[in-house]
């Protein structure tokens, strides 16, 4: 309702001084008006009496967590959950479908789809770990140290009550900083949670740039998997569809790792009392934040929750592939195996057929050939 009343921009002094007393005259000015005086009259003053107790120097780094703390607990560590759940239901229904595996981009040996994804699930279930356990020291107020630390004109019970007054109205546990040199003088709590931010979009990214390589084709790329459409891939091929979702969520996490740079270098700015570029690190952690929160949801929505398995394509590429071969080591050695692939590769004949004129036992080499017993330890 009043955001128009807010035109400082982010790029300001770096302790959030402008922003600070924008909002005190702001409030005073509001005040005003709800006591029947003239705005601009200091009627109710913005210093004396809004910023009573109070410095950009605490309040502003104050309210930078209580921003970030309320936008991780409400919008990105649920989409993280929700984003958890639709992995691992894929994970189970994929459960039986059987690939080949791959490592170095080549042909490994087979592996369940399933298994896959629920490597997935618990990349998702991982960093919604740290996030949540590596962002606690948002929960630490600096309020109360007023300009350096010490609470020169503040009230000794100022922070503890108006903390406790924001947690209750918040429902989320602050507290006053336990030191507060520490948390004015350095800005570590949120590097902390910067980098985080950027752990989850490192994992995010492998994630959505697998499923993007592993629907590639249709008929000339992998095609393991089947995007759902979201919109016509091109402007002069007609009939193409492109990753439009896994793209886009790996911009958005390029983004997210780009600011955690950004924020890094402004943590390096805590000259003696005071940082000097909070502002900034606000910002790109703000919309670390509201990024991944909403590319989460769309990739999740627009892409995961649509997406299939082509087990046909899956089962030929697992009968084309020469890494069956690794099951024959423990009866036939590492060499005659490496033989026997390099033959099936040069002659273009199966392994199965060079393994039975090679003498092995066709009951013993149906049993080691067999894909899904490839898929779990032997006893």
């Amino acid at each position: 309702k009043l955001n128009d009343q807010f035109p400082v921009d982010i790029f300001q002094t770096g302790s959030g001084t402008s922003s600070n007393m924008n909002a005190n005259e702001v409030i005073a000015n509001r005040a005003a008006r709800l006591l029947g005086q003239p705005l601009g009259g200091k009627a109710v003053h913005p210093n004396d009496q809004v910023n009573l107790g109070q410095s950009s120097n605490d309040v502003f780094p104050s309210a930078i967590h209580i921003a970030c703390s309320e936008q991780l607990h409400c919008k990105l560590l649920p989409a993280l959950e929700q984003l958890l759940q639709q992995f691992a239901e894929k994970a189970d229904l994929f459960k039986d479908v059987l690939k080949i595996g791959r490592t170095h981009l080549q042909d490994a040996t087979p592996v369940k789809l399933g298994q896959v994804f629920s490597g997935y699930a618990r990349q998702v279930e991982v960093t919604h770990e740290q996030i949540a356990n590596n962002t606690n020291g948002l929960f630490e107020l600096p309020l109360g140290g007023t300009a350096v630390g010490t609470g020169i004109n503040t009230h000794p019970d100022f922070a503890a009550i108006t903390i406790t007054a924001i947690a209750n109205e918040t429902d989320l546990p602050f507290r006053e900083a336990s030191n507060h040199f520490e948390a004015q003088g350095a800005k570590d709590a949120l590097v902390a949670t910067s980098s985080s931010l950027k752990g989850c979009a490192v994992s995010l990214f492998k994630i959505a740039n697998d499923i993007r390589f592993l629907a590639s084709g249709p008929r000339c790329g992998i095609g393991e998997l089947i995007l759902p459409a979201v919109q016509p891939g091109s402007s002069i091929m007609p009939g193409k569809i492109n990753p439009v979702m896994t793209e886009s969520l790996m911009q958005v996490c390029a983004q997210v790792v780009g600011n955690d740079a950004t924020v890094t270098l402004c943590g390096l700015s805590g000259n003696f009392e005071l940082n000097v570029m909070m502002p900034v690190m606000a910002y790109n952690i703000l919309q670390s934040i509201e990024l991944l929160s909403n590319g989460i949801t769309a990739f999740d929505e627009k892409c995961l929750e649509g997406l299939q398995a082509d087990e046909k394509r899956c089962g030929d590429l697992l009968e084309q592939s020469l890494a069956l071969v690794t099951a024959l080591v423990p009866e036939i050695g590492y060499d005659r195996a490496t033989d026997l692939a390099k033959q099936a590769h040069k002659t273009g004949r199966t392994l199965r057929e060079l393994a039975l004129e090679d003498g092995i036992d066709a009951e013993v080499l149906d049993k080691l050939l067999d894909p899904a017993s490839m898929t779990e330890p032997k006893r």
